[in-house]
């Protein structure tokens, strides 16, 4: 089995274990500048570019994407900081992409609770290593179709890049936001 990540290149655990399932390839860059079809399976996590519907439908198999909100919280970007600053609901996500941004069908999800000690950067710490034990503990059963897509229901939120406030203070703790 071919697999890419699409993702952060030092998280070397991720590349590790989906190495274990076979040839494990790493991009950064735009999809149009690679034979993606070759791939059987296709994993995204922390991949800052926009995946066209064409690239979408001409895969094997859908893409599985990471996420580290409760969808339909807080799609696109910080969605850890906009989790405490909206009051809604936190957690990670793993689903199948579509052509919206973090729109597509839930796999699995698990919410999350923290302290009032928590900062922003400890919660997002927090929920990197619940989303990361979530995918280890789900792949196989993704790839062997052992569990079922749900529909995201509900309207959510959406928050852009730029939509984030200048200067956060990563450290200050989150009952504070």
């Amino acid at each position: 089995m071919n697999i890419l990540y699409l993702g952060e290149k030092q998280n070397k655990k991720m590349f590790s274990f989906l190495s274990k399932y076979g040839e494990t390839y790493f991009h950064n860059k735009k999809l149009e500048y690679l034979n993606y079809q070759k791939f059987d399976w296709i994993v995204s996590y922390g991949y800052r570019h926009i995946i066209s519907k064409n690239h979408i439908d001409n895969l094997k198999n859908p893409i599985i994407n990471l996420h580290i909100s409760y969808l339909p919280f807080n799609r696109g970007a910080h969605p850890n900081y906009w989790s405490f600053k909206e009051k809604t609901p936190k957690g990670v996500t793993i689903h199948f992409m579509d052509e919206g941004i973090d729109t597509g069908p839930i796999l699995v999800q698990k919410k999350q609770v923290f302290t009032e000690t928590d900062t922003l950067l400890s919660s997002y710490m927090k929920l990197k290593k619940t989303i990361e034990d979530l995918f280890y503990n789900s792949f196989n059963k993704i790839i062997t179709n052992k569990i079922v897509p749900k529909p995201q229901t509900g309207t959510g939120s959406f928050h852009k890049e730029k939509d984030l406030p200048k200067n956060i203070d990563w450290n200050i703790e989150i009952n504070k936001i």
